[in-house]
């Protein structure tokens, strides 16, 4: 039971999007700054960020929306065996490459289970997505999921 609350727990606080687009002025959030991510240094040696943004006029779209990528996120996900008052705080970055595809995958905790479990997750979804774009054209765009845990009482 604990890992079923767990799990919702992850579901429905995980993906909190910081990319928004201002509709009053798209240019504007065309560019961005992949240095003010929370883990720059790292990922910086990881994942490949040349013409990357945060920010495009179109989000990319996964087939089915980001509701049927969660799913096929957490069917994907190894569980998780916590040891009790253990906290899961892991930080997940990909990128849906110009053609559609997510080539770059990596994940950053403390705990390198819990980094390994949410790479793997990702990279088992085989799906093409529809690419972001600025100005028609399609962009390198680089998604960041927090993934914590809530406690419950």
């Amino acid at each position: 039971m604990k890992k079923a609350i767990f799990l919702l727990g992850i579901f429905f606080n995980s993906f909190v999007f910081a990319q928004k687009t201002d509709a009053k002025n798209p240019v504007q959030n065309t560019i961005s700054d992949v240095s003010a991510l929370p883990d720059y240094n790292i990922i910086k040696t990881k994942l490949d960020l040349k013409q990357v943004v945060t920010k495009a006029d179109s989000l990319p779209e996964f087939p089915g929306g980001m509701n049927a990528f969660k799913r096929k996120y957490f069917e994907n996900i190894e569980t998780l065996d916590l040891k009790h008052n253990e906290k899961v705080d892991t930080r997940l970055y990909f990128i849906v490459e110009k053609t559609g595809y997510v080539r770059n995958v990596t994940a950053v905790a403390k705990n390198k289970k819990h980094a390994e479990a949410a790479e793997q997750g990702v990279r088992k979804i085989f799906a093409r997505w529809k690419p972001a774009k600025i100005n028609g054209e399609p962009v390198r765009y680089l998604f960041y999921f927090p993934l914590t845990s809530k406690k419950y009482n």
